[in-house]
């Protein structure tokens, strides 16, 4: 593992507001017409408070679980905020200044967003009819006028994926007012990606979908967006990103590198795919030992016991974790890379945001899909007959993430939500 692993993994972990102003105001720039609600030229009058109702019934309760394990999330605006909590008006803070110099601080993978929207360009722009030819799966609709958010639901999303993609958009607002262009997309919180490219060829490019969507791949032409866990995945108790990552640096405190259990690791749960299937066969057995530990999570039992075994700060225990990917692209692959150990990636199909800029060798240590096991062994093998090699990038690597202004640039907009809920009511 080099430099870059650590100068690359900072500057993506921080999953700063600038990705999402990017990618929405490069889609605009790809727009040629977009139709919106008419808005009259006078502003609505002043509202001195809002009143935020969450009439939605709760999730049922499964009778095995115990009544102090929560399987839902309140988000709670205020101390003393019930169903229907009031909350006073907050004025809006002014714009902030555009930064002359932006492109010289953005991270490497800001360049896949002009990418992934070169084909919009080269029709033309993106028209009425394609962002209609996308709502055949999207799961809402958003629309941003004058800065104030509009969704529309247009179909059930997995557990709370919409709600918390929504929530960061809706930081995105609070935290740049006035940045964020007016816009109308739709989004597919589904982790398949499904605009094939050979499907909007010569005269179908005309309805090409601009589907946003957590991953892509390169038959597909979905326009990637950060996905939701960063927000926070309440169903598995995962907190989002900000204070996960704080309880990661910590863990990694615990247990230097040379200290650490000479083997791979990996924990998840197996059945989403025939690749995590073979995966288990490199587990550790009286015939082989390929320096594998891998681990079946039982998110049900979990959930039971409260999750005293999936605690993520608490698994940067060995020197190599493995990442491999479920039934599409896996949320966990960040998590992964944040524990500071030799990062083993099984042969990708799908990328999402960040994590196309990755290179073997330098980001990560390759195995191969067709070959796990022996893959596996050889890696954690040579890892291991050059502790001290290993050991002294990470010292390194650690020296210089001290200086890092990104490092400490962790979402200090999360703490904003309560100005944020009550200023963008529409969109409750």
């Amino acid at each position: 593992m080099e430099l870059d692993k650590f100068s690359e993994k900072n500057a993506r972990s921080q999953v700063t507001p600038w990705i999402l102003t990017a990618i929405l105001k490069a889609i605009l720039t790809a727009t040629r017409t977009v139709s919106i609600p008419a808005i009259p030229d006078a502003p609505p009058p002043p509202r001195p408070t809002y009143s935020l109702s969450c009439s939605a019934p709760p999730l049922p309760r499964d009778p095995d679980i115990p009544s102090n394990i929560s399987q839902t999330l309140d988000l709670v605006l205020s101390p003393n905020a019930s169903s229907a909590s009031t909350c006073a008006a907050v004025p809006d803070p002014p714009p902030l200044p555009a930064t002359a110099n932006a492109s010289s601080t953005c991270p490497a993978y800001f360049r896949f967003i002009h990418e992934d929207l070169h084909p919009w360009r080269a029709a033309g722009g993106i028209t009425r009819a394609m962002v209609d030819q996308a709502r055949a799966t999207a799961n809402f609709r958003l629309v941003v006028i004058r800065g104030r958010a509009y969704i529309e639901r247009i179909a059930p999303a997995f557990q709370t994926r919409d709600l918390f993609t929504i929530w960061g958009m809706l930081q995105l607002l609070r935290r740049y007012p006035g940045r964020v262009p007016d816009l109308d997309l739709m989004f597919d919180c589904v982790d398949w990606p499904v605009v094939h490219a050979d499907q909007y060829e010569g005269e179908n490019a005309t309805v090409l979908p601009p589907l946003f969507r957590y991953c892509g791949d390169n038959e597909t032409l979905d326009v990637v967006f950060p996905d939701w866990s960063f927000w926070g995945w309440p169903e598995i108790n995962i907190k989002p990103w900000n204070a996960l990552q704080k309880e990661l640096g910590r863990g990694n405190k615990r247990v230097k590198w040379m200290d650490r259990k000479p083997y791979a690791y990996w924990k998840g749960n197996p059945d989403v795919a025939a690749t995590r299937q073979e995966l288990v066969k490199c587990n550790v057995s009286k015939e082989h030992e390929w320096n594998a530990r891998i681990y079946k999570q039982d998110w049900l039992k979990e959930i039971k016991a409260g999750y005293k075994q999936s605690d993520l700060s608490s698994q940067c225990t060995h020197r190599y974790k493995i990442y491999i990917e479920g039934s599409a692209w896996s949320v966990s692959e960040k998590y992964i890379l944040a524990c500071d150990s030799m990062t083993l990636v099984v042969t990708p199909k799908y990328y999402d945001f960040y994590s196309r800029v990755l290179m073997p060798m330098q980001h990560y240590w390759p195995v191969q899909d067709d070959n796990k096991c022996s893959s596996i062994k050889f890696a954690v093998d040579w890892g291991n007959s050059h502790r001290q090699k290993v050991f002294f990038l990470y010292a390194f690597y650690i020296s210089v993430m001290k200086f890092s202004t990104l490092y400490h640039n962790t979402l200090p907009y999360l703490s904003e939500l309560e100005h944020i809920a009550c200023k963008t009511l529409s969109v409750i």
